[in-house]
């Protein structure tokens, strides 16, 4: 197992190389993993040196180092390659008309940008997003889903995790239990939605169901008819539903705890996901202050992160 010497929490950093400041703070802290964004990434050789200081400080040569790169509008590493064709919705689209074909640009396409990441220091991708595509949504999610159909994106997203796994990239489902309903962007707002249980297992909560990533991503939405009261982040309720009934067994990692979906302060939000009973506490925006108190509010690693954590390790080396 590893060492539980960590905090249970994801940081963003603020620009393209460690301050010292920053420094200090990951030494004291020590977070599960950090999160790199546009504004850590210039340069090939300035991303390596980056993410060799990270795993320097920590002395560890597999410490977790994310990305969101999921392709078409959301990609972090624009300054070397143009995925901007490749939504999931071009994989989707092409999954349906040709399989034969999206089978090999599938394949070829997670290989390149695993071995990108891989050059790069980066070992696990915010991907694939599992969420249904509706045209009556906002657009937050749009093509960034593969399908309105729950079993095409089903069968993809298991596509998907294990060819990123087989190039030893670690993948974060996400939005669980499900997005695709929402009307708001809940960067901004806290989206609600009105469907039932019964709607929702057999629909959007059924394209998680079963999946072998290690980690999840939960979406900050408020499901008026399981808790009115608590966005799924600080929801008791829909975790343990998410435990039960998506069969989800592995980590849970929030989505960015300064959202504006969420309505507390970084100390509330932090505390609240913990209790809900979330694994790990992301924060993205790098800003120092927030940061601390992510931190401070931050358990220690249990055993149970830890041996998951294992796991993970195994699928990259």
């Amino acid at each position: 197992m590893i060492s539980l010497n960590y905090r249970s929490f994801i940081c963003g950093i603020n620009g393209l190389k460690l301050l010292n400041k920053e420094k200090k703070f990951l030494k004291k802290y020590r977070p599960w993993g950090i999160i790199l964004f546009s504004r850590n990434i210039k340069t090939i050789k300035q991303t390596q040196k980056l993410t060799k200081s990270i795993r320097t400080l920590f002395k560890n040569n597999n410490y977790p180092i994310l990305i969101d790169e999921e392709g078409g509008r959301v990609s972090r590493l624009k300054n070397f390659i143009d995925s901007s064709i490749f939504t999931a919705k071009y994989f989707g689209d092409m999954f349906i008309k040709n399989p034969i074909k999206y089978k090999i640009y599938f394949n070829v396409y997670v290989k390149q940008i695993s071995y990108l990441l891989k050059f790069l220091g980066i070992n696990i991708n915010t991907i694939p997003v599992l969420d249904l595509r509706r045209n009556s949504a906002h657009n937050i999610i749009g093509d960034r889903s593969y399908s309105n159909n729950e079993k095409v994106v089903s069968k993809i997203g298991d596509i998907c995790i294990s060819t990123f796994h087989k190039n030893k990239i670690a993948t974060i489902i996400k939005h669980i239990p499900g997005h695709g309903l929402v009307k708001v962007d809940s960067h901004k707002k806290i989206p609600i939605i009105n469907n039932n249980l019964k709607y929702l297992v057999k629909n959007d909560f059924q394209t998680f169901v079963n999946k072998k990533s290690i980690f999840a991503m939960t979406g900050h939405l408020l499901f008026k008819k399981l808790d009115k009261n608590n966005t799924v982040t600080h929801s008791r309720k829909i975790i343990k539903l998410i435990r039960k009934k998506i069969k989800f067994k592995n980590i849970i990692i929030t989505d960015d705890l300064s959202m504006k979906a969420l309505k507390y302060s970084i100390e509330e939000n932090t505390r609240k996901s913990f209790v809900a009973g979330c694994n790990l506490a992301l924060h993205c925006n790098g800003k120092f202050k927030e940061m601390i108190i992510v931190a401070k509010n931050s358990p220690i690693i249990d055993k149970f992160i830890s041996k998951k954590t294992s796991q993970f390790i195994n699928i990259i080396s």
